[in-house]
C-alpha cells in the first residue's frame, strides 16, 4: 500500500501480495480510508506492489495511471489526487518499468528530497523533473543490484511518521 499521510488514504493495488482484510484492519486502526484498485503492467500482469506504480509526496504524486485497468476507477483516483492540490505526474508503462514510481519523499535538514534510483531519474521527462523540482530536490541513487531483483529505492526505505517528542 501507498499511504497519503496528509489526506489519510491508503492506496492498494490488488495482487497475490495484498490482502483486503488486512488493509481494512490497518485503516480502521490508524484512521485511513482504503482505496483498492486493479493495476497491470504493459503485459497485462497484475502489479504486485502498489509502490511500483505510485509515490505520494507533499506537493506531488507520481502515478502510472495507465496501469489502472478500469477507466472509471482510473479517473476517480486521478481526480481524487488532483483535488488534494498536488501535481499529478502521470508515468508511462516504460517509466514504471524503469522504477520511476518506486520513489520516496524524505525530509532533510535543507528541505524535502525525492529519493529514487538513477535509472528512474533518467526515465523522467524534463517537464516531469521541472514539476518535481518545484517542491523537492531530486536525489538519484545507483541501486542496480536491487533493481535486477525487481525492487528499487522505495523498497529499501521505511517511513517514520511519529510526532516529535519534546
Amino acid at each position: 500500500m501507498v499511504l497519503d499521510h496528509i489526506e489519510r488514504v491508503a492506496y492498494a493495488a490488488r495482487s497475490n501480495r495484498s490482502n483486503e482484510v488486512a488493509l481494512e484492519r490497518f485503516c480502521t486502526h490508524f484512521n485511513f480510508e482504503p482505496v483498492v484498485f486493479d493495476a497491470v503492467d504493459a503485459q497485462g500482469r497484475a502489479i504486485y506492489h502498489t509502490n511500483v506504480l505510485m509515490c505520494i509526496g507533499t506537493e506531488f504524486c507520481l502515478i502510472g495511471l495507465d496501469t489502472i485497468r478500469d477507466a472509471a476507477r482510473r479517473t476517480e483516483i486521478a481526480t481524487r489526487l488532483a483535488d488534494t492540490g498536488r501535481a499529478v505526474i502521470d508515468l508511462s508503462h516504460e517509466q514504471i518499468g524503469d522504477f520511476a514510481g518506486n520513489a520516496m519523499e524524505l525530509h532533510g535538514r535543507n528541505g524535502r528530497i525525492l529519493a529514487l534510483s538513477s535509472r528512474a531519474a533518467r526515465a523522467l521527462r524534463p517537464d516531469q523533473i521541472a514539476t518535481l523540482e518545484r517542491s523537492v530536490s531530486i536525489l538519484p541513487l545507483d541501486v542496480p543490484t536491487i533493481e535486477m531483483a525487481g525492487g528499487s529505492v522505495r523498497c529499501m526505505l521505511a517511513g517514520i511518521h511519529l510526532s516529535p517528542r519534546g
